[in-house]
């Protein structure tokens, strides 16, 4: 765990952040307002923990969110740090459930890292992996796009994305790639309930061939007007919540 600290804000976020991992929650501020139903039971919380809480205008809320839609709280954190190979096997090991993993195929903008982070907490994702080299890492730009959600989702940076792939599909974990290559069916005709990792290429130039080629099976989201791709970050909701969908129903 780092020393360093950042702002986590948003009541879903805090909640999860009290809730799973209280142990690096620092101090809560939240708004100076007149009973609400749905801040209460967090203040309460943390002061359950020990936390020192602070009441602030909502003024002093937007500043420690820069402009982040707070909803009334911010909580200080330690800030959580990307794992590595042996945390991703670890993390496999402890799931009780199908694991639904997100792979980002070296993508670079921090803005996509933070925005695919955002998405991947929202759909119930259980960790995003990514190649260490040639690609963004949890830098401020990246966690302040996440909105909290760089530190709820564990991100975990591998050495070798193709050898991360094959240890996945060893585990019984179905990899599906997002390509607009030949062969690849569209998205929604594939089953993604079982243990999944949905794969996203990278801004422009997609999936590379190493990483294509280790997937079971390569999918495209039909699209209806001349575009034919859209951005990661936006792809990667598409996909999630159509896996979400399926395993939902």
């Amino acid at each position: 765990m780092s020393g360093k600290m950042s702002w986590v804000y948003g009541l879903h976020a805090v909640q999860a952040l009290l809730e799973h991992e209280p142990e690096r929650v620092l101090e809560l501020q939240a708004l100076n307002t007149r009973e609400d139903a749905r801040l209460n039971p967090i203040v309460q919380m943390a002061r359950q923990h020990g936390l020192t809480v602070a009441f602030r205008d909502r003024d002093q809320l937007d500043q420690l969110a820069e402009g982040g839609r707070h909803q009334g709280v911010c909580a200080r954190v330690k800030e959580r740090q990307p794992g590595d190979d042996n945390d991703l096997a670890a993390l496999l090991d402890d799931l009780r459930e199908p694991p639904f993993l997100l792979v980002l195929d070296a993508v670079t903008d921090p803005h996509n890292l933070g925005a695919c982070l955002r998405t991947a907490e929202a759909a119930g994702v259980h960790a995003v992996i990514a190649p260490r080299d040639k690609a963004a890492g949890l830098t401020p730009v990246a966690r302040k796009v996440a909105c909290g959600a760089a530190e709820l989702i564990p991100f975990i940076q591998v050495t070798n994305l193709a050898r991360t792939l094959k240890q996945l599909k060893d585990a019984g974990v179905w990899v599906v790639g997002t390509s607009l290559g030949e062969g690849a069916k569209p998205f929604y005709d594939i089953d993604l309930k079982g243990p999944l990792a949905v794969v996203m290429g990278a801004e422009g130039s997609g999936l590379r061939r190493l990483t294509a080629e280790h997937c079971d099976h390569l999918a495209y989201i039909p699209m209806a007007g001349r575009i034919e791709s859209l951005n990661v970050s936006v792809a990667t909701g598409v996909a999630l919540f159509e896996a979400v969908r399926q395993r939902k129903g």
